[in-house]
């Protein structure tokens, strides 16, 4: 009898898939840039809809015309305010803090996720990191969001640290400590047709098994087809090495994982004047409506509605085109089924 072998079910290029350790995404690379100001910014997944747009890609066979296309939503309110600077030295363990500049006028909703300095000398730090820009090799900025005036059920920010552009790391700290403490808008970092790299938590799916998993099939026939379990691995893998290998599909979790897309389209970049372009009727399901400034970005993006997405300034961008496309239509209808 002939035997016909078939891929693997399921990549184990993620592997191990293991819960995140924190929904709010960590990004290690940013991308090199002279101009002085930052290289991402963050929103709240909203939930998608349609839009009838000219395609502007020379390489599509579409070129031209007016094409579907499904689009996600961010809300990024305005006060998304730059609260810290930090200054990195390189060592033999990698980069490390050397020390960082704390903004005066902290919101006090951040006294929920950290504990603020009760007496703090501002000019004192700003000296200690100039003193330290021999050693620095880069600069970093604190960032925080304030959810509290999205559709989002909570109070409590989320800080993140960001990249800020610049030849040298003085231009990066003149930079940072320009911002410091001010708030900063989608249209200060994105513009319409940019291409961007998108990070989140992807949506979470508990404990599963190896079929759903891993994408195995059923059992369908032999001894084991006519018992209880079709839905179990047909083989823990060789004889030898006698041990079970990591790349045998097995049950545990699925979901909940960091994830980078690469090269999303940004169609739009709304205020929040311009809401009511984007907000269905009856709002988006599990979100409600769009109230602040909104990024419309081409295809989907991880993890469920409410989630916090970063979207960085794309690292593979080459040869892209970043004209902004024109949209002719974008749909309101209900999303509840009626």
């Amino acid at each position: 009898m002939v035997r016909h072998h078939q891929p693997r079910k399921g990549s184990v290029a993620f592997s191990p898939r293991k819960r995140a350790a924190k929904e709010t995404p960590r990004i290690k690379s940013w991308p090199q840039e002279d101009e002085s100001k930052l290289l991402g910014l963050a929103g709240y997944k909203v939930g998608m809809t349609h839009a009838m747009m000219v395609d502007n890609d020379k390489n599509s066979p579409t070129s031209g015309m007016e094409v579907f296309t499904p689009v996600t939503i961010l809300e990024v309110p305005p006060p998304v305010v730059v609260m810290g600077v930090r200054a990195y030295e390189k060592t033999t363990y990698g980069l490390k803090v050397i020390t960082e500049v704390l903004a005066d006028n902290l919101d006090k909703e951040l006294s929920r996720k950290v504990s603020l300095p009760k007496e703090y000398n501002q000019s004192e730090a700003i000296a200690k990191i100039q003193e330290a820009l021999e050693e620095t090799v880069d600069i970093k900025v604190l960032v925080h969001t304030n959810p509290k005036v999205t559709s989002v059920p909570k109070k409590k920010p989320e800080i993140f640290e960001c990249g800020i552009g610049g030849k040298t790391a003085e231009e990066k700290l003149n930079a940072a400590l320009e911002l410091l403490g001010n708030e900063v808008k989608a249209t200060d970092v994105f513009s319409d047709g940019q291409y961007v790299d998108s990070i989140a938590t992807t949506k979470g799916k508990g404990f599963q098994g190896p079929v759903k998993r891993w994408g195995g099939i059923r059992i369908q026939y032999g001894k084991a087809a006519r018992s209880s379990k079709k839905r179990h691995i047909g083989s823990m893998g060789p004889w030898t090495p006698s041990r079970t290998m990591w790349t045998v599909p097995q049950a545990g979790q699925m979901g909940y994982h960091k994830r980078t897309e690469y090269n999303k389209k940004i169609l739009k970049i709304g205020d929040s004047s311009e809401v009511d372009a984007v907000n269905p009727d009856g709002g988006f399901i599990k979100y409600g409506l769009v109230k602040n400034d909104y990024i419309m970005v081409k295809g989907s993006l991880p993890g469920p509605s409410k989630r916090l997405v970063i979207l960085r300034k794309a690292m593979r961008a080459k040869g892209k085109s970043n004209d902004a496309p024109q949209i002719n239509y974008i749909s309101t209808k209900s999303k509840q089924g009626v």
